[in-house]
């Protein structure tokens, strides 16, 4: 080995045995952590009810010709904080609103749902957004992004355990719809 090679080796495996003796002492170093990074609980949008439709006023029959309005949950980005017993979910939703044929108006409000669900796919907890969505004339869709934040209880459960479903809230009028038009 050269000299200065040699040189930087031993220095390196000096620092790095003293840093291991100081963690042994109860002290730690900025890039070694003293608690383990707790996982959040997982977030998904449910891909059955990532779509829904909003009918034209005057429509009777639910056929693609007389959809005012699409909706689609495009992605869900999360991220959470333990405080004690208690799991806090920061949310970032994307919602994209398309005008459909029989659109009268340039803007449509949704609903979704975030649902906590547990162990053997129980759901602890379901609540409602909504978000309005205009789309500015002469475009075909726009959407937004809906900040939410939610405390959940964790009543026992790890944050893994735990996961967050996102989907359109479905009238039978629209779940009809779609299982006779797929994909619109």
């Amino acid at each position: 080995m050269r000299p200065a090679r040699a040189a930087r080796f031993a220095a390196l495996s000096i620092g790095l045995s003293a840093a291991l003796a100081l963690t042994g002492c109860g002290m730690s170093l900025p890039f070694m952590s003293s608690k383990p990074a707790v996982p959040c609980p997982s977030a998904v949008i449910l891909r059955p009810l990532a779509n829904t439709a909003i009918f034209g006023p005057t429509a009777t029959e639910r056929r693609p010709d007389n959809v005012a309005f699409y909706g689609l949950l495009s992605e869900v980005d999360a991220k959470c904080d333990y405080v004690g017993d208690t799991v806090r979910e920061t949310l970032d939703v994307i919602v994209i609103g398309e005008r459909g044929p029989a659109a009268r108006t340039d803007s449509a409000d949704f609903t979704y749902f975030l649902a906590v669900v547990g162990p053997g796919q129980a759901v602890l907890s379901k609540k409602n957004f909504s978000v309005h969505i205009a789309i500015p004339p002469g475009q075909k869709r726009s959407g937004v992004t809906d900040h939410i934040q939610e405390a959940i209880p964790l009543a026992g459960h790890a944050g893994a355990d735990l996961n967050l479903r996102l989907g359109f809230q479905q009238t039978p009028e629209v779940v009809d719809f779609y299982k006779h038009f797929r994909g619109r």
